[in-house]
């Protein structure tokens, strides 16, 4: 495997950490205090076509590869995790077009969340997370048109989002096979947003529940063949996840400088915290986890560009990511000591960011389910 990046890449990898660091990162404790929607970078975001990683160029993208699109979710990651959040899960609201669409809506729909921002991805329910084959929502057919009602939760960006892929049971009596996923434009009088979520991290990011009420859709806007919906969704997650991961690991390298930077400077007992063999343990297993999180996702980004599915090393690279984050934002707070636990310094929130990445996107223990059954087969 070869590691070095290619001109395009680093050109990305840097453009982003430049973006992180001189806009982003001044805002980044405020709007996680204040739950705000950071409505200013995301524009800017969108000039600079973030919005377009994962989009083939003739539909308005980058047309850049999954690894360029994880670098550009690390840098952000290390400096906002809702940040990267907004621009990661967009990317997985496009895929069910980019992958699945029909020419016509990749023409009609894509050229326009690449340039502007956000696509949504709508499959969780209340009663349905890990078991799809549970939600409520319905898709009833009415000639060329299909009406759709129900409720989604826990949507990324799901109050700010222009277009929304959206999965609904069209045939209850198939069970997974009778999931089907439509292209649902904000300004549909059928589409209401609800709740706002609260959230222990990732507080900017704008986690909203979305309200089928009697929503008029055309037959022309399902994605695929009516019942493809579960496939559709379960390859974009695939991909989704990789997104997850290469934040997973910027959260972790963040936590891991900033806690570098404290214990070289920090003094007791007459030197430095790192002169402590016990604490440049703790640095070693941080840096050798980040290394281990960080190829993995590589792997996994680089290997979502060529044929056939891989789920497996997918679900390890988002398993090990998020592992890692949790571990290293634990110990870099141990190693700020008491201040790591208050507000003065941006290590408690990296904490509260990293548990996410356990969470959505499929659970730690799904993660396991899916490697698993791939080993067992």
């Amino acid at each position: 495997m070869d590691f070095t990046f290619t001109e395009e890449q680093v050109l990305i990898q840097n453009m982003v950490r430049e973006f992180a660091e001189k806009e982003v990162k001044p805002i980044a404790a405020e709007i996680d205090k204040t739950h705000r929607f950071p409505k200013e970078t995301v524009k800017k975001m969108a000039d600079l076509n973030l919005f377009g990683l994962g989009i083939p160029e003739e539909y308005g993208g980058t047309g850049v590869d999954t690894l360029a699109s994880c670098l550009a979710y690390e840098e952000m990651g290390k400096v906002c995790a809702s940040h990267a959040t907004i621009i990661s899960v967009h990317s997985m609201g496009t895929k069910p077009i980019v992958y699945f669409g029909s020419e016509e809506q990749k023409k009609k729909y894509l050229p326009d969340v690449a340039k502007n921002g956000i696509a949504c991805f709508a499959l969780t329910e209340p009663g349905a997370g890990t078991d799809a084959a549970s939600q409520s929502s319905r898709g009833v057919r009415q000639g060329d048109k299909f009406i759709l009602n129900g409720s989604k939760i826990f949507i990324t960006s799901g109050s700010e989002g222009r277009l929304y892929c959206i999965f609904v049971m069209t045939q209850p009596d198939k069970g997974l096979k009778g999931i089907s996923c439509f292209i649902v434009k904000r300004d549909n009088p059928g589409l209401k947003i609800g709740q706002l979520e609260e959230k222990l991290g990732i507080c900017a990011s704008a986690t909203a529940e979305l309200v089928l009420d009697n929503l008029e859709v055309s037959a022309a806007d399902m994605i695929g063949a009516e019942g493809d919906g579960f496939r559709i969704a379960m390859r974009c997650l695939d991909s989704g996840r990789i997104g997850v991961a290469a934040l997973a690991t910027g959260i972790a390298q963040a936590a891991l400088d900033a806690a570098v930077a404290y214990i070289k400077d920090r003094k007791q007992f007459g030197k430095p915290l790192a002169a402590n063999q016990g604490l440049q343990w703790y640095v070693a297993d941080m840096a050798a986890q980040i290394e281990a999180a960080r190829l993995l996702t590589y792997k996994a980004a680089i290997l979502n560009d060529q044929p056939g599915r891989h789920s497996k090393e997918t679900a390890i690279a988002k398993l090990v990511a998020a592992n890692t984050a949790m571990d290293v934002t634990r110990l870099s707070i141990q190693l700020h000591g008491g201040i790591g636990y208050t507000k003065h310094h941006s290590v408690e929130r990296f904490l509260r960011d990293a548990k996410i990445t356990e969470i959505y996107e499929g659970t730690s223990e799904v993660m396991k389910m899916v490697i698993s059954g791939s080993v067992l087969a």
